[in-house]
Formats: C-alpha cells, structure tokens, sequence
C-alpha cells in the first residue's frame, strides 16, 4: 500500500515543484507549444493576423512543387560539402601547429576566435566591401598580379556560393580550433615520447596518434559542423540576400522568406519541419557510424 505523505513532505514537494516551476513554463511557452503549434501549421494557412485555416496538405504540395524549394536544399547540401571538411581541415591544422609554447601563443588563440564573438553582420558587410567588384579589397590585390578582368564574386553565380563559403568558415574556424586545441593538451605525451624513440616522423604521429586519439573531438566537431550549416541564414542574407538566381539561397532563408515576408506560415512551418528531419537523418547516420569512426 502507499504511504500517505506527511504535511512537511508535501510542503516540501510544493516547494520543489516551485523551483522547477520558471524552468517548466518557460519549456511549455517556448518550446513545447511552439512545436505543436507548427506541426498544426503545417496543415493551416496563417498570416499571423487572422484565424488559422486548415487547408490540408495544401502546403505540402505548394513546397514540393516549389523548384526554388529544391534549389535551397540543394545549395545547402553543396554548403555542407565545401565549408564542413574545409572547417575541419583547417581548425585542426592550426591546433596542431599551435599546440606549442611559442610567443605570443595567447594573443593567436585569441585572434583565431575573435570572429565568433564578432557580430556576423557585420563581418559579412565587412567581407561585402572585399568581394566588391570595382575597388573591392580582393580584386585590387588580384589586380597586382596581373589578374585584370577579376570575377564578380557576389554577382556572379559561379563564385558566389564560394565566396559565402569562404566567409563561413572564416568565421567557424576559430571556435573549433578552441575545441581541437583543448582535445590535443589531454592526448598523454607518453605517446608522442614512445613514437619519437622508435624514429616516428611527425607526419607519422600525426596521423597514427594524434588523429585517433582526437576522433572523439572530430566527431562532435563534424556533427556541429553539419547543424550550423544546415542553419546558415546571416552571412548568406547580408551578402547576396540569396542571390545571384537563387544560387546562394538556403533552407533557412527559404524558411525566412514566406514566414516574415509573405506571412505564409504554413509553408514556413513545412518548410522547418522538412529541415529538422533532414537534420535528425544526418545526425543520425552520423551516430551509426560513429563506432567504425571513433576511437574510445
């Protein structure tokens, strides 16, 4: 049978549940309604001014026959394919060239991750005044070396995706190359003691020691990776707004545009719910593959 509980155990549970009570609201009104309320959009059309109407799969249908709905997924697929391994290439190469007592180590450390606690905004209007065709920083410099007819990098749909993609992984770089050098300062020096006495070249360390014994951080590193370009929206917005035709749009300005600029919100909601799934199918393979990948 249970126990009946005593007037100072319930006072007790009222007072627990009045502790936890802020953090519960706050879940039920920011993030439990939120998400129950798009999946209802998803089968309504709202403008955020009148009532809600159902309207079926209406939605699903205007996004699937949408190619610029396509074109989005697609970019954003050719963003995670340049600016994922390019990031993780490149953090991990400073980390491990860093990862020394050297001079002025500490102001390094920090100028690597200086930009990720700039305002996006304005490092992309910063790297806009350098892409600029006519007197942009980048163009003058290539003009000194005899390049006289530079490409158009934000205009022209052949350079623009990689202009952004440069720009992104600028700016992701120094934040993981925090996370890599964190990971290498706990690899023992034993290792490295053993591999130098048998004559290990440091290429040879690198990848038979150093690379394996960071597996763990590379795949959180990887797997962050893939969300923050799935999410990517500021960079691509300030600097071409998408363009030019559609070629550096994003699921998440696809998102942007009919929810705050059409006030469709039923496509804006299909929309998300499209690139939270592909985002969970990624992590998730991510995940199944993580035992052949991972050294534990």
């Amino acid at each position: 049978m249970r126990k009946r509980l005593t007037k100072k155990a319930k006072k007790e549970n009222v007072i627990g549940y009045l502790f936890i009570a802020p953090q519960l609201i706050g879940f039920v009104l920011f993030v439990a309604f939120p998400l129950v309320f798009s999946l209802y959009l998803c089968f309504a059309q709202w403008n955020m001014i009148d009532m809600p109407e159902f309207v079926g799969l209406m939605n699903f249908k205007a996004i699937f026959q949408d190619r610029i709905f396509w074109k989005s997924i697609a970019n954003t697929f050719i963003y995670i394919a340049i600016v994922v391994p390019l990031t993780l290439f490149s953090s991990l190469t400073l980390a491990i060239l860093t990862n020394r007592k050297l001079p002025l180590m500490k102001f390094f450390r920090a100028a690597f991750f200086l930009p990720m606690v700039t305002s996006t905004v304005a490092i992309a209007m910063v790297w806009t005044f350098i892409y600029q065709a006519d007197g942009g920083v980048l163009n003058s410099v290539l003009a000194v070396f005899g390049i006289t007819n530079p490409p158009n990098w934000l205009q022209d749909s052949k350079f623009a995706r990689l202009a952004v993609s440069i720009v992104s992984i600028w700016l992701k770089v120094g934040y993981y190359y925090i996370i890599f050098d964190a990971g290498l300062k706990n690899i023992p020096k034993e290792l490295y003691e053993a591999a130098d006495i048998d004559g290990a070249s440091t290429w040879r360390k690198i990848i038979k020691i150093t690379v394996p014994m960071l597996s763990s951080v590379m795949f959180f590193v990887t797997v962050m990776l893939f969300i923050d370009v799935f999410n990517m929206f500021n960079e691509v917005f300030i600097m071409t707004s998408g363009g030019p035709d559609y070629s550096t749009y994003t699921l998440s300005m696809y998102i942007y545009f009919y929810a705050f600029s059409q006030f469709d919100m039923g496509r804006a909601a299909v929309a998300s719910w499209v690139l939270f799934t592909l985002v969970a199918i990624v992590t998730v393979i991510q995940f199944k593959i993580k035992k052949r990948l991972v050294y534990e």
